[in-house]
């Protein structure tokens, strides 16, 4: 399919903004449990995404507990009332890329995709638009057009299947990997009249980017900690994607902020101070709002989003024609690039496996060292790694020996952790000659699926 045509025309425009997503100007993210769903329905956010993606570890008491939870968000039985102003709820589903092992479908197992939506638009779809909302999704790490067209036939289906009007569902697609970016016209035409913008992609942007070019010397990044969003290639990234929405009258929704507190009121103050920093600044780039990780960081958005936009509920109309971005300028991570740190090798060894503990022990969301981690945290760890280690910046005795520190003190402070099924995941996902694209798919097969 040749897109210039698509590009060049002017005409056409994503749905006009569904009730309950014209404001969103703070998002919080995590996982679909009874705890973080009321503490996100009552934040003082505009919307709460409910994470079967990266915040949850794919446990088949996960899944159905999720999608319990989210009935009785809808159905209003998690003790809530209306006059708390709750957060309009979007639920992100599974990626394309993992199956749901419980479930078979003509003796294969169903894309968990297809599970994470399905029950949730069969239970609650309807429930949703009589409360005078919708059925609202996040669709994670798409890779191009193609995937979003994809998406849009199941909704049309679906929609179809269960009476509902068609352009009644909305969807939000965070731009999580480097050829998305390519793509972004391309992705809102396909689900234009599904499409309720896009979002900045973080971690799992940069996990993309070294997945696809991590063989070359000229993509080699540093540590974690140093590849901020002012980075070149991350704020040609997010300009274009401003503009790109604002044309096509689609939100643009910044990217998550992973700080949250508990470290003394010092690194409280540290914390909140970085993401009032970075959240300004998104407001000021056009941005419509913006995503936290924690309920303490909403005010901290609020109030960065509140300056700029005051009364409006958004600036689509703030198109930003001042910016030109060209592919190069996506991919201009030479001037962002430079060898680890031995500290950085360090937290990437310890980030890897203090997460896939966690995980296989059925948590996808935690706090680690003053961030809250998830999936996509130890994906980029262990990739950064894999990168390091194939060039040569960082010798494999110095990671096999971190390797043995980290675990004999991830043994000594959690001794219920599965040290010798954590080590075997960290030498197959980071240490492996070939990079996996994905450590949640074997790690699930292996571990997950005989869990409850």
């Amino acid at each position: 399919m040749v897109t210039a045509a698509v590009r060049a025309d002017p005409g056409w425009r994503v749905a006009p903004p569904a009730p309950g997503l014209a404001d969103r100007r703070v998002e919080i993210t995590g996982p679909p449990d009874r705890r973080t769903a009321v503490d996100a329905l009552t934040s003082g956010a505009q919307v709460w995404t409910a994470d079967f993606e990266d915040a949850t570890a794919p446990r088949w008491d996960n899944v159905v507990g999720g999608q319990l939870t989210l009935l009785d968000a809808v159905g209003q039985r998690l003790g809530l009332t209306p006059s708390e102003g709750v957060a309009t709820v979007v639920v992100r589903p599974r990626g394309w890329h993992l199956d749901e092992e419980h479930l078979e479908f003509g003796g294969r197992p169903v894309p968990a995709a297809l599970v994470d939506f399905g029950l949730y638009f069969f239970h609650c779809a309807r429930r949703q638009i009589d409360a005078g909302r919708g059925p609202y999704f996040c669709l994670p790490k798409l890779e191009n057009r193609y995937e979003a067209r994809l998406w849009n036939d199941v909704f049309v289906l679906a929609q179809g299947l269960l009476g509902i009007p068609r352009g009644t569902v909305r969807a939000t697609v965070p731009v999580e990997t480097i050829t998305a970016a390519f793509e972004m016209e391309e992705i809102l035409y396909e689900l234009r009249e599904h499409g309720a913008g896009l979002g900045a992609g973080r971690s799992d942007y940069l996990f993309s980017l070294i997945r696809t070019f991590g063989h070359r010397t000229d993509f080699l990044l540093p540590d974690r900690a140093r590849v901020t969003p002012t980075a070149p290639f991350l704020r040609a990234c997010a300009d274009l994607l401003v503009r790109t929405c604002h044309r096509r009258g689609a939100h643009a929704v910044g990217r998550l902020s992973a700080r949250v507190p508990g470290g003394g009121p010092a690194a409280d103050e540290a914390a909140s101070g970085a993401v009032r920093l970075e959240k300004e600044r998104e407001a000021e780039d056009g941005f419509d709002g913006s995503r936290v990780a924690h309920p303490a960081m909403v005010p901290v958005c609020r109030d960065a989003f509140d300056r700029v936009l005051g009364d409006r509920p958004h600036q689509l109309d703030r198109t930003r024609d001042d910016v030109e971005v060209t592919p190069t300028e996506l991919l201009s991570v030479r001037r962002t690039s430079g060898p680890p740190t031995p500290d950085g090798v360090r937290t990437a060894v310890a980030v890897t496996l203090r997460y896939y503990a966690a995980w296989l022990r059925g948590e996808g969301a935690v706090v680690l060292d003053g961030l809250m981690a998830d999936a996509a945290t130890a994906e980029t760890a262990r990739v950064q790694l894999w990168q390091w280690l194939r060039h040569r910046v960082v010798d494999r005795e110095t990671v096999t020996r971190l390797l043995a520190d980290e675990l004999a003190a991830l043994g000594a402070t959690y001794p219920w952790a599965p040290v010798d099924d954590i080590r075997a995941l960290f030498e197959r996902t980071a240490l492996a000659q070939e990079l996996p694209r994905f450590f949640t798919p074997d790690a699930y097969a292996r571990h997950l699926v005989r869990q409850a």
